[in-house]
């Protein structure tokens, strides 16, 4: 690994000034980082005094290339010249662990998950007396973080971020599970899956390794030095109803939970100071997220689901759902509904891919296309009084992305909750 002292006289470019790249640079101001220059390939008005002029000049001469981590190579009108300097890619994340070696890194990684079990970890620590910070993926660019001296840092890795990282090594790596996600930005699956996996690359025998059971085998042919843990799943289920919790007695944040618990024992955390802190835990938005109670219903928006292996955890953990799905499928995904058709009384479908959706479900569960949110909503109304049961779940869980119909899976759960707040009001 190169040490700090001979990487702050190397040279950058930081390309992409989105939050991580701008991020970035005021990273480089602060640490006396003076020979860098900057290049994104919309935004013209950023950065001027730094612009790149000769952008095939710059990258054959810079050791270092910043890749801001939504970018994928595969989309850029620059892909070819980028591809042929691949080597020199890093990321935000690598720039964090080259600058301080005084702070213990967790890093969450997986398809599904990845932002709840950061906060849970963040949560449980911050009620435990550690000094903690969250970052990356969730929100706050990593290197805008204040890290002091014998901090914890969270940082939830997209794959995005991991498929170009060079000298990440956590002291926890958490890898929660892999599904068909991100495809047309990695290329394939392999590639999906080795960019998880590099998490573990730089560990070393005194870091801990806490995966699914499911990659077992793949960690073991990869020879990794760290400590490999596998949670129990089992062993979170004997406690979580002490936690009495309704966010977290769901089925779809048992995984989440068993690494957090894991972490605890690893932390040497009590048993009743870990249930102490998961009883004030509260859910992240648009993740199973149940806001509003009328009557004989409850309403869940998870929005964040925009896979059907997302969205099959909030089916598992409701009865008599009334569920909305769709949107944009994630490529090869697919419904398989034999374990939950029995809580689903009717499906309602939305956005601007109805056939793909009819196809999936056609002839296995009772459905209505309803084409929006609004009019899904307004059918739900009226069946749930035909229906007549006496529970029943309005559940957003689309199974899709949301950029048909939405600015964003937030926007989408956001209009979500408005319209049942305000239909309830007039139905109910």
């Amino acid at each position: 690994m190169v040490s700090y002292s001979k990487f702050i006289d190397q040279s950058f470019l930081i390309y992409g000034l989105g939050l991580s790249g701008q991020s970035v640079v005021k990273f480089f101001k602060k640490n006396n980082i003076k020979n860098y220059q900057v290049w994104d390939d919309n935004n013209k008005s950023l950065f001027k005094t730094k612009r790149v002029s000769n952008l095939n000049n710059t990258l054959n001469k810079v050791d270092y290339i910043v890749l801001s981590p939504g970018i994928s190579l595969n989309d850029l009108k620059n892909k070819n010249k980028l591809i042929k300097f691949k080597k020199k890619i890093i990321t935000d994340i690598d720039l964090l662990y080259l600058l301080n070696k005084n702070f213990k890194s967790i890093v969450v990684t997986g398809t599904n998950g990845k932002s709840t079990t950061c906060k849970l970890i963040s949560h449980l620590l911050k009620k435990n007396k550690f000094k903690v910070l969250l970052g990356g993926n969730i929100g706050t660019p990593i290197l805008d973080l204040k890290i002091k001296k014998n901090s914890y840092v969270v940082i939830e890795a997209s794959s995005f971020q991991l498929s170009h990282s060079k000298f990440i090594c956590p002291d926890y790596a958490f890898l929660l599970n892999i599904t068909n996600d991100h495809l047309d930005w990695h290329g394939n699956k392999k590639n999906y899956i080795d960019s998880k996996f590099k998490i573990f690359s730089l560990q070393k025998n005194k870091h801990f390794a806490i995966i699914n059971k499911k990659f077992k085998e793949i960690f073991k042919k990869k020879k990794f030095l760290s400590k490999l843990i596998i949670p129990k799943i089992k062993n979170y289920k004997n406690i979580k109803y002490k936690i009495n919790n309704f966010y977290l007695k769901s089925i779809i944040n048992d995984e989440n939970m068993s690494h957090a618990y894991i972490f605890s024992k690893l932390l040497k955390i009590s048993e009743k100071n870990f249930i102490k802190a998961m009883k004030s835990f509260v859910g992240l938005s648009h993740r199973y997220e149940f806001f509003l109670k009328r009557k004989n219903i409850i309403f869940i928006n998870d929005s964040k689901a925009t896979s059907f292996e997302a969205a099959k955890y909030a089916l598992s953990s409701s009865k008599n759902i009334y569920w909305i799905l769709g949107g944009l499928p994630k490529e090869n995904d697919k419904i398989v509904l034999k374990d939950v058709k029995k809580n689903i009384v009717k499906s309602y479908l939305i956005g601007n891919n109805i056939n793909f959706f009819k196809k999936q479900i056609k002839n296995k569960i009772n459905f209505l296309v309803s084409k929006n949110l609004k009019v899904s909503i307004i059918n739900i109304f009226k069946d749930i009084k035909l229906f007549n049961k006496k529970n029943n779940t309005i559940l957003l869980s689309p199974a899709a992305a949301s950029y048909d119909q939405f600015i964003n899976f937030e926007n989408r759960g956001d209009e979500f909750k408005r319209l049942c707040k305000f239909y309830a009001k007039k139905y109910l």
